[in-house]
């Protein structure tokens, strides 16, 4: 091989590599640079009221029961309950009571809680198997006006005696049952409405407001106040029902400011 041959191989493996290597660097098959790695935007996020334990329907709802938790702002909507500035746990839940079953971790909305005044409130505050049923009472009748909702009481039945006006017999019809509401007011701090008192909204079993639908028929009820530390009874789950005639006990008869014993219904 001659001397002109040979470097005009040369200079063809030259140009064969450099067309290679060009070929390859369009190709994009030369080292890779690093991409910038794009960080995902932050989430954003509302704090809102969550039960801090299982609840119930019918429970009060307290601050204890609950806590502020910090939540997806794309989850939420207009019924769950947002933390406000200023605004404490305590003032929150005052007067709140629970309307259907809510885990722990669970957001709290305004579907699932009822607040005191609102439509559904007095439902919620009744216990499973519980009827609400309302006498008509006067301010004298309820004990000067110092009973108040969430008071135990006992009905009493007072009727005209067959000697006439003047004689009248009472009797207990119901014990230790629980004041649901006096009037409109359901919230046992308010106290406004006492000295216009016009109705008394009781919790009784079913067998309880029937007796007391006869008994208001027949005479004028009134209620007596329990003590707060009365309470061996409920604990014990003892509440007497409305007595049917044939059950009354002997009663106090009142002539003339003078009370005598007798027979359920004698002079």
């Amino acid at each position: 091989m001659n001397t002109r041959r040979l470097v005009i191989l040369l200079l063809a493996a030259v140009a064969a590599g450099g067309a290679a290597l060009l070929v390859r660097g369009l190709l994009g098959g030369g080292t890779p640079k690093a991409e910038a790695r794009l960080e995902p935007p932050p989430v954003a996020v509302a704090s809102v009221l969550v039960a801090a334990e299982d609840l119930q329907p019918g429970q009060p709802l307290l601050a204890s029961q609950v806590r502020w938790q910090q939540w997806p702002a794309s989850g939420t909507d207009a019924s769950f309950i947002m933390q406000s500035s200023g605004v404490s746990l305590q003032s929150v839940v005052t007067g709140t009571v629970v309307r259907a079953p809510i885990v722990k971790g669970e957001p709290i909305t305004f579907a699932n809680v009822v607040k005191s005044g609102a439509a559904g409130f007095m439902a919620a505050t009744l216990q499973p198997g519980m009827r609400a049923a309302s006498i008509s009472v006067s301010m004298a009748s309820v004990a000067g006006g110092f009973i108040l909702p969430n008071d135990r009481v006992d009905v009493i039945l007072t009727q005209p005696a067959n000697g006439g006006a003047k004689m009248a017999h009472s009797t207990i019809v119901l014990s230790d049952v629980r004041v649901l509401a006096i009037d409109q007011t359901t919230d046992s701090r308010n106290k406004k409405s006492v000295s216009d008192v016009r109705t008394a909204t009781l919790e009784l079993t079913p067998q309880q407001a029937e007796g007391l639908a006869r008994a208001q028929a027949s005479g004028t009820l009134s209620l007596a106040l329990r003590p707060l530390s009365d309470s061996a009874s409920r604990a014990a789950g003892q509440v007497s029902d409305a007595r049917s005639d044939s059950d009354v006990g002997p009663v106090s008869i009142i002539r003339y400011g003078i009370a005598h014993n007798s027979g359920g219904g004698g002079n």
